[in-house]
């Protein structure tokens, strides 16, 4: 029994790798989406055809018996009917029980639990894949909404198909064969109702799966908005600003209900047609079984038979009706999700992209042109080559292009032209993991997960053991401060959840945990991006003895604002407007008197202005 069941949830596994990226046209996405889970799918299909026949059997026996009374006189209860009583007791107590239990185990055991992961899992890796630009241009909130919705939208379309479509398409086709068997002129009445009833759902369904769509896109609209807000409530707050947003969601929210009315009146509409259809089939056909039965073409028992099976059919219109609108409005859902999630990656390995990468970690940039797809240009003609175990700083004013020089390096964005060598090797030749594998980055905005400080730390290498997270803690002065956390369950310590995004710590705190995340990995490439930024004088102190540490024997690119972080570098890279206005060290830079010197005497001395008068 036990590999039974094993064998039978095991026809679907749920974390299967798709083939490929997803297509961005509905049938294909979807065969994209349920790929591998095609033979449960069919045995779901087969089981639940054969549970939708079994209703014909249990009308056929009620016709079997009125007629077995009508045909002779009382003999007694078993001699005359002993057959039919013992086919009774078999059917109805355990072959129907059984198929309909097998029925609700393959929707509820084997697609349900399974098809949502397979799906979601999916989704989510293609999402992981896209560009920063892609989670630029959107909400995070309403991404991870249409990720969930379109999941769950797939998943209940298979199994409503499964449990409702085949079932009824069983007892209908069915249905036509036991008319048939009676009287032509009855098979008829059934044809023409199922041509009317197709109709209608020709007419309905595709206006029902475009308002859906619109009904769909402007919810998430209204899960964006409230994310947005919500993830942003410090400054709501801070700005007072509570009626101002509350409108914002009050407007989303207003579009939301003019979609929902419009999707309203038209599934009434669809359910007031497919009522009055339900009612036409059971009134017609047993009107006409009782004009054959005064023609002496039909029995009793062919009455009863039409009458239950005509009964079920026009029930299960208005189920069929209900199912039909929640299909279509999935399939108009998956189709918003589509268009959301499966765009191509604008950024993709080449096929023969190396999986790994080593060497000391020497940087190239030749002659780099980028403009973040538009006219402004960020970077011009930028060349600049870094030798293995250097450290460089980059200055410059707000735009000069500092932290895109980053963002090229770690292939968050392509470069529009030129090209990046790390090591001698054209970055694009490596796979994008294989590439950032090889970088350690601390940026002024830090990233942290609400997970435990533990956790966060050991992000940057998640191989590594208790004590070497707690070393890079040390390195990093984060040690002493973690030990102090506790959050609202009671975890204390390397234990305690830091909150979304980190939320519970300071700044401050916030980049000394992602400083010991970097120090973990032990990259051959430092990046940090203003990494002191957020630290009181003290504790900088300390993080830049530390540095000094951490960066032994690797190649550094540090961009900061506060000079005194990068005077010890090597090389100091001045930009402006995209370009390297000067270059070298912190003393030949300030015997310049040039951008650097400017620079320098504006934080050490006081006011541009008052610096120029003094000139």
């Amino acid at each position: 029994m036990n590999a039974a069941y094993r064998w039978f949830v095991g026809l679907i596994d749920p974390f299967a790798v798709a083939d490929g990226p997803p297509p961005q046209r509905l049938w294909p996405f979807v065969r994209w989406a349920l790929s591998g889970s095609e033979k449960a799918i069919a045995l779901t299909l087969a089981v639940t055809f054969i549970a939708g026949l079994s209703e014909l059997v249990a009308a056929s026996f009620t016709g079997w018996i009125i007629d077995s009374t009508a045909s002779g006189a009382n003999a007694g209860f078993w001699v005359p009917f002993w057959p039919l009583i013992l086919f009774g007791l078999i059917f109805f107590l355990v072959v129907r029980p059984i198929l309909f239990a097998a029925d609700a185990g393959v929707t509820s055991i084997l697609l349900g639990p399974h098809l949502f992961p397979l799906v979601l899992s999916r989704l989510n890796r293609h999402t992981l894949g896209h560009s920063m630009r892609y989670f630029e241009n959107d909400f995070a909130g309403r991404i991870s909404q249409k990720a969930l919705q379109t999941s769950r939208a797939l998943t209940d379309v298979v199994t409503e198909v499964a449990d409702v479509g085949i079932y009824s398409l069983a007892v209908f086709g069915g249905s036509l064969l036991l008319m048939a068997s009676i009287d032509t002129r009855l098979l008829l009445i059934f044809v023409v109702w199922g041509g009317l009833y197709v109709v209608a759902l020709r007419y309905f369904i595709p206006r029902v799966k475009r308002r859906s769509a619109a009904r769909a896109g402007a919810r998430t609209q209204v899960t964006g908005q409230i994310v947005d807000t919500l993830s942003n409530v410090a400054a709501v707050k801070l700005f007072a600003h509570n009626t101002f947003e509350d409108r914002a969601t009050l407007r989303e929210l207003e579009i939301f209900r003019a979609k929902a009315l419009d999707f309203g009146v038209l599934s009434s509409g669809f359910r007031m047609v497919l009522m009055t259809l339900g009612g036409m089939l059971p009134l017609f056909s047993i009107l006409g079984a009782l004009y054959l039965w005064t023609t002496g073409t039909a029995t009793p028992g062919d009455i009863a038979m039409t009458a239950m099976v005509s009964t079920r059919l026009s029930q299960l219109t208005n189920r069929i009706g209900r199912v039909a609108i929640s299909i279509f409005t999935n399939l108009g859902e998956i189709q918003d999700g589509i268009d959301t999630l499966a765009p191509a990656h604008e950024i993709t390995d080449r096929p023969d992209a190396a999986q790994s990468a080593s060497g000391p970690g020497g940087i190239q940039f030749d002659g780099i042109r980028f403009a973040y797809g538009g006219k402004v240009t960020a970077l011009k003609e930028f060349s600049l080559t870094i030798r293995a175990g250097e450290k460089i700083g980059l200055v410059g004013a707000s735009g000069a292009g500092k932290s895109t020089i980053v963002s090229l390096l770690l292939r968050l964005y392509e470069v529009e032209q030129g090209r990046i060598l790390l090591d001698g090797t054209d970055i694009r030749d490596l796979t994008q993991e294989a590439l950032r594998q090889r970088i350690s980055v601390v940026r002024q905005e830090t990233s942290m997960f609400n997970r435990s400080a533990l956790d966060n730390i050991r992000y940057g290498r998640p191989d590594a053991t208790d004590e070497e997270v707690f070393d890079a803690a040390r390195r990093a002065s984060a040690h002493d401060f973690i030990l102090t956390l506790q959050d609202h369950t009671g975890r204390s310590g390397y234990s305690a959840r830091l909150g979304e995004r980190g939320v519970k710590l300071s700044g401050g705190q916030r980049q000394r945990i992602a400083l010991a995340r970097a120090i973990l990995k032990d990259a051959p490439v430092l990046v940090l991006d203003e990494a002191t930024s957020a630290l009181d004088s003290e504790v900088e102190a300390e993080i830049q003895a530390a540095l000094a540490q951490v960066m032994q024997g690797k190649t550094v690119i540090a961009i900061a604002h506060r000079l005194s972080t990068i005077a010890q570098m090597d090389r100091i890279i001045v930009l402006e407007q995209g370009r390297i206005a000067e270059m070298g060290s912190h003393t030949e830079l300030l015997t310049k008197k040039g951008l650097y010197a400017r620079f320098w005497n504006r934080q050490s001395g006081g006011f541009l202005g008052a610096q120029d008068a003094a000139e």
